[in-house]
C-alpha cells in the first residue's frame, strides 16, 4: 500500500465520522424542534464525533473495511443510534417521518455543499482546476499530491465526501430495519404485516450484505456521474 493510499483511507475514515455525527445531530435537532427534547438533554445536537461515536459501527467496522487486503466495496458505518420518544410529537407520523428523514437530507446537503466548494476550486486557482478535474474524470496523477500539498488535498477531501455522503443517505434509505428507510416504510404498513416487518432481524442484515451495495450504487453511480459532468464542464 503506498502512502498515497493510505493518505486517502485516512481522509475517507475521518469524512465517515463526520457524515455519521452530521446524520445524528440532524435527527436530534429535527427531533428537537418537533417537541421531543430527548437527545437535546443527552448532548446529541453536535457535530462533536465523541457524542455519536459507535466502537463498532463507526471505528472497527470502517478500518477493517479500508485496510482489509483485497476489499474493493463501498466504505459504510453507523453512529449510537441517536434517540427520539415519538410520544412527544405533536403529529407522531409527521413528525417521526420528518426526523427521520433530517439524516439522509443531512448528507444530500453535505454532498451539495462539497460540490459548490469544487466548483469555487475550480474557479479559485488554476491548481484548483486542474486537481478537481482530474478527481472527475478518475485519473489521479499522483505527482499532484506533492506537487500541490494544500489545494489537492483540499479537492480530494470534497470529493470524498460527496461520495460518502450520497452513500450514508442512500444506504440510510434503504426499507430495511434498523436503517432509517425502514422507519418510514413502517408506517405505511398494516399491523399483521409491521409485526413480521419488525420482526425481520438476521434476514434484514443479509439483505443488506447480499443486495445492499448494488442497490445503493445503482443509485449513487449516476448521480455521481451528473456531479463529474458538471464539474469536468466548467
Amino acid at each position: 500500500m503506498s502512502q498515497q493510499d493510505i493518505v486517502i483511507k485516512i481522509f475517507q475514515f475521518a469524512i465517515l465520522v463526520f457524515a455519521l455525527s452530521l446524520h445524528e445531530a440532524a435527527h436530534a435537532w429535527m427531533a428537537s424542534r418537533l417537541g421531543d427534547q430527548t437527545a437535546r438533554m443527552l448532548g446529541r445536537v453536535t457535530l462533536n464525533p465523541v457524542k455519536h461515536i459507535d466502537p463498532i459501527g463507526t471505528i472497527l467496522i470502517p478500518l477493517v473495511m479500508l485496510f482489509l487486503p483485497g476489499y474493493g466495496g463501498f466504505l459504510i458505518g453507523w453512529a449510537r443510534p441517536t434517540p427520539v420518544n415519538t410520544r412527544n410529537f405533536k403529529r407522531i407520523t409527521r413528525d417521526d417521518i420528518l426526523t427521520t428523514l433530517a439524516g439522509p437530507a443531512s448528507n444530500l446537503a453535505a454532498a451539495l455543499a462539497c460540490t459548490i466548494a469544487l466548483v469555487v476550486l475550480v474557479h479559485a486557482t488554476p491548481t484548483g482546476a486542474l486537481a478537481v478535474r482530474e478527481l472527475a474524470g478518475g485519473a489521479i496523477d499522483p505527482t499532484l499530491m506533492t506537487a500541490s500539498p494544500v489545494i489537492f488535498p483540499m479537492a480530494l477531501i470534497f470529493y470524498l465526501a460527496i461520495l460518502l455522503n450520497l452513500v450514508l443517505a442512500v444506504f440510510n434509505l434503504l426499507p430495511l430495519p434498523p436503517l432509517d428507510g425502514s422507519h418510514i416504510f413502517r408506517h405505511m404498513l398494516p399491523y399483521n404485516a409491521l409485526r413480521i416487518y419488525d420482526s425481520l432481524g438476521m434476514i434484514s442484515l443479509i439483505l443488506m450484505l447480499l443486495v445492499g451495495g448494488p442497490v445503493v450504487m445503482f443509485f449513487v453511480r449516476p448521480a455521481l456521474a451528473l456531479i463529474d459532468a458538471v464539474l469536468l464542464s466548467l
